[in-house]
């Protein structure tokens, strides 16, 4: 018997857009803690539904079909409406309890994360903030649900996510006490011929500086890559080499290193960014508020 298209709810619609996120039915059933076999059970559910196999085998992973696009395009849509009307409308901070996800580098959890914590002990004990590594994986976190809310210096372009500017950096070189290059000018001449270790964030994202740096035709002389600043002064201890941070970040190395000024001038934008499935939500509300607070206190 064919499976009456009314029987299906925005559950099984939220698994097709899972599973369509991920490219894979393992991971989808770790993001929604069910069994493998129930995301199974759901799929045959909707492949009799809309007539079609949804995903086909190709290589080692699986495709979307050409009917699966269009479904999840649309169906994304009524589920974040849904969403949008059964988001929690009135919210107490003091009586809250909620877990958030937040999706952030490094950077943001020692700039900004600090002075959201406080905050939330102060005025809402109860909300429980989940933080996840964005890497370069932000946007698709977003998109899948792993977080509801992400900081960081990408830029989405795409319709259906919203963006609050937080904060403006600039970049700094960091090196060794000891190195020459510390006691002289850094021109543009000695920064490109020093030996240095990129910070890749574990991903493709790619630093304003850099990109900056090579539009003018030149290429870093990279001898290292790391995929976090988090460590940076002890592996350029004793050595030649240098690295470019943020200049928030290279203040909170201290004297481990010596900081001086970028030879290429490279302006690097802190967003917060969340989707339609949150925008209107109570709780998420305040807390996009409190983090653009905890922003503002930060000063240079």
């Amino acid at each position: 018997m064919t499976q009456d298209p009314f029987a299906l709810d925005f559950a099984a619609l939220r698994t097709l857009r899972l599973v369509f996120a991920h490219g894979s039915f393992s991971r989808a059933a770790e993001t929604l803690g069910v069994t493998q076999s129930t995301i199974s059970y759901t799929m045959s559910r909707l492949r009799e539904v809309f007539s079609d196999p949804l995903f086909v085998r190709q290589g080692a992973g699986m495709v979307p079909t050409d009917r699966c696009n269009e479904i999840v395009a649309q169906a994304g849509e009524l589920i974040d409406r849904f969403e949008t009307l059964t988001a929690q409308r009135q919210f107490d901070p003091a009586e809250a309890s909620v877990e958030i996800g937040l999706s952030c580098n490094f950077y943001e959890r020692v700039t900004i994360l600090p002075h959201v914590t406080r905050i939330l002990r102060r005025e809402a004990p109860g909300i429980k903030l989940k933080v996840i590594s964005s890497s370069a994986q932000g946007k698709q976190q977003l998109l899948r649900s792993e977080s509801d809310l992400l900081i960081g210096p990408i830029r989405i372009e795409d319709s259906g996510y919203y963006r609050r500017s937080l904060l403006r950096e600039e970049y700094t070189c960091v090196m060794d006490p000891s190195n020459p290059l510390a006691q002289t000018p850094l021109t543009i001449e000695r920064f490109v011929k020093a030996p240095q270790v990129v910070v890749n964030y574990g991903g493709s994202f790619r630093s304003r500086f850099l990109v900056v740096m090579e539009a003018a035709g030149h290429v870093p002389n990279t001898v290292m890559e790391v995929p976090s600043p988090a460590n940076l002064p002890d592996i350029l201890v004793q050595t030649d080499m240098i690295a470019t941070v943020p200049s928030r970040i290279a203040q909170m190395f201290g004297d481990a290193v010596v900081s001086v000024p970028c030879p290429f001038p490279a302006e690097l934008s802190i967003d917060l960014y969340w989707t339609a499935r949150t925008h209107v939500s109570a709780p998420h509300m305040w807390l996009r508020s409190k983090i653009a607070e905890a922003a503002s206190q930060i000063v240079d």
